[in-house]
């Protein structure tokens, strides 16, 4: 069980300013008040520090930082202030920063501030918009003891971009967080020769954190063995409800479908994940073989409620999907299907569990009488990606080590698809179908990756810089 994303707030200031401006303290304090306010209503859990303004009380908000295990910390940049004041906080937190670079408004009111006669007044006055001021020490200093920083730059009021950017630094620190926590459970065995895909465990761990728990398939496959008569049945009504079951779908197949849902769902349960990949030939054991056959409907539903299911064994394309899915965008597991130059996009989708939340209409259940390339036959699921803007992810092993996130922005289109009781999809990108093929490829990605909705660039983008990843968009 995850604790919740924990958020550090502080502002920086001068001591020696308050004195010889009085207001001017309070005045930003109440700036920060109203940055609090703004954060809280985006994340509850905020770790508000006040405004730090000497060297003793950095060393104190840092502790403070420490203690409560905050995972970003928001640098409001109120005033000129000294970089020794922000320094021990953010060595001591070890967490990245965003710097909040944000004046009090457009642009100071230049002919009422010069029709000033106290000077002392105006120079109080000044320093409440000077907040572009010592940014460029914190940033020189930063960098030079190596902490990685990232900054927003607008204003505190009425200013859309520079809470849009606020907003999705909070929900790339979230995915963070989720991956930090997110137990992967990794059931079966790789596909035999499908060398793109097999991946370093611990390139995972160092990547995304987490824990990866590998399960054998007869832990399903006795767990099919406890589900009772009536549960099942209770399942397979729920499958006519959730999915467009057709007519020639048997009723002992649905039955079976429904007694590896259950299972599947105490699996989930009793190992805490919430994420897995799975494959596994099935071979020569009866029980394992019929575990498997059955598993595309249980997998769907666990991927709709937010525990993506890849199979083929794919660890680094349900990393993506379940980053997709913690984006709220969904994420599911498709790869290239064909190319339509006369339409110019590229079809797209797989066999095995879809993200039925994202679909277009309701997910169609087929019956199939072989999985192509796989042991066994069964029921399959088949639908389309909902029509409109999407993006693709994918993770990427780099040569030598190493992870990068690779993605693009595109659009779900209508038209024909391969009705052959797979997840399949037509998808029409900026750049023409031709040039995202060969651009997409030319970063080494595995064939698969993850699809889901919306144009959420700019959110993984971040979450690349949070965890030290080199981002790549197509």
């Amino acid at each position: 069980m995850s604790s919740s994303l924990k958020i550090g707030l502080f502002g920086i200031g001068l001591d020696t300013y308050w004195p010889q401006f009085p207001g001017l303290q309070t005045r930003l304090q109440g700036y920060l008040q109203d940055i609090d306010a703004q954060l809280s209503a985006i994340h509850p859990h905020l770790i508000n520090a006040g405004l730090v303004d000497n060297a003793e009380k950095a060393f104190e908000a840092g502790s403070l930082f420490r203690r409560n295990e905050v995972d970003l910390i928001f640098l409001y940049v109120s005033t000129y202030a000294l970089s020794s004041t922000v320094l021990p906080v953010v060595q001591r937190a070890k967490v990245p920063v965003i710097i909040l670079n944000l004046s009090p408004g457009a642009a100071i009111d230049y002919e009422t501030f010069n029709a000033m006669t106290d000077r002392t007044k105006m120079t109080g006055e000044w320093l409440a918009w000077c907040s572009a001021c010592p940014v460029p020490e914190i940033a020189n200093v930063f960098s030079r003891v190596g902490i990685r920083f990232h900054q927003v730059t607008g204003m505190l009021y009425d200013d859309p971009l520079a809470a849009q950017e606020i907003r999705e630094w909070v929900e790339a620190a979230r995915v963070m967080h989720t991956m930090a926590y997110n137990r992967l459970g990794c059931m079966g065995h790789y596909y035999s020769g499908m060398l793109d895909i097999y991946t370093d465990l611990t390139q995972q761990y160092a990547g995304f954190g987490g824990h990866i728990e590998l399960i054998e398939v007869e832990e399903l496959a006795s767990r099919r063995r406890d589900v009772s008569q009536e549960d099942a049945e209770q399942r397979v009504q729920q499958f006519h409800e959730t999915f467009d079951v057709q007519a020639d779908c048997p009723a002992a197949e649905l039955q079976k479908a429904a007694v590896t849902s259950l299972a599947l769902d105490r699996l989930v349960a009793d190992y805490g994940l919430g994420s897995m990949a799975y494959y596994y030939k099935g071979t020569g054991n009866a029980d394992n073989q019929a575990a498997i056959d059955s598993i595309i409907l249980g997998n769907s539903l666990l991927t709709a409620r937010g525990i993506p299911i890849a199979g083929e064994y794919e660890i680094k394309n349900v990393q993506a999907m379940k980053i997709m899915d913690t984006f709220g965008a969904g994420g599911s597991f498709t790869e290239y299907y064909a190319m339509d130059f006369q339409d110019d996009v590229v079809l797209m989708g797989h066999d095995g569990p879809g993200h039925i939340a994202i679909a277009q209409g309701k997910t169609k259940v087929r019956p199939l009488q072989v999985f192509h390339g796989k042991v066994g036959s069964g029921l399959s699921v088949e639908m389309s990606v909902s029509h409109g803007p999407v993006t693709l992810l994918s993770v990427v092993e780099k040569k030598g080590g190493g992870l990068l996130l690779l993605a693009s922005e595109g659009e779900s289109v209508p038209g024909p698809i391969l009705r052959i009781g797979n997840t399949n999809s037509r998808y029409r990108f900026p750049i023409g179908a031709r040039n995202f093929v060969n651009r997409w490829n030319s970063y080494g990605p595995a064939h698969h990756c993850a699809v889901g909705l919306g144009h959420i660039y700019p959110k993984i983008e971040k979450l690349g810089a949070l965890l030290n990843m080199d981002t790549i968009k197509i």
